[in-house]
């Protein structure tokens, strides 16, 4: 019995090493999963729904990610009603349903990226600020405003730095 105790310890022990950095370890993943949960925690509030795109997605490149996926680009546009479309130009896309969320850190207003799920959308009275789209499939765009450190850490942030390479 201590034997697995002693294990599964060093197993946890190695997933938080400062070795296994970044998106792609095992603590990160855990973690991305928790935070996409406490977003859609969020996403129920009806006073942290955003009604009009956050100024950052005018037009631009913004870092976005499918749950379970990593960080990736993705461009955006402002369309003459003033609704957002956003090109994701990653891996994972999900085909219907699904839907994006534009994530605005609630202190200080600034937009921290697009979060994108494989789920049912919010209900159809849950204001949408546009869309997100790939080559095939397009999906509702909502923002909401989260309460940016409980779902990120410095040691496993939700989104990863963009390479500049892609701006």
């Amino acid at each position: 019995m201590y034997r697995n105790l002693t294990a599964l310890f060093l197993l946890a022990l190695s997933a938080c090493s400062p070795t296994n950095r970044g998106e792609n370890s095992a603590i990160c993943g855990i973690t991305m999963l928790a935070a996409g949960a406490r977003v859609m925690d969020q996403i129920t509030l009806p006073h942290m729904a955003l009604t009009e795109p956050p100024e950052a997605l005018h037009e631009g490149i913004v870092p976005a990610r499918v749950v379970g996926y990593g960080t990736t680009a993705a461009v955006t546009s402002l369309a003459d009603d003033g609704s957002v479309t956003v090109t994701y130009l990653g891996e994972g896309f999900p085909s219907r349903p699904g839907f994006g969320a534009a994530l605005v850190d609630d202190s200080s207003e600034v937009l921290r990226g697009i979060l994108i799920w494989d789920a049912d959308p919010p209900p159809a009275d849950y204001p949408r600020i546009g869309t997100i789209t790939n080559t095939s499939t397009t999906m509702p765009l909502i923002g909401v405003s989260v309460n940016w450190p409980s779902v990120t850490s410095d040691r496993c942030p939700l989104f990863a730095e963009l390479d500049t390479i892609a701006q």
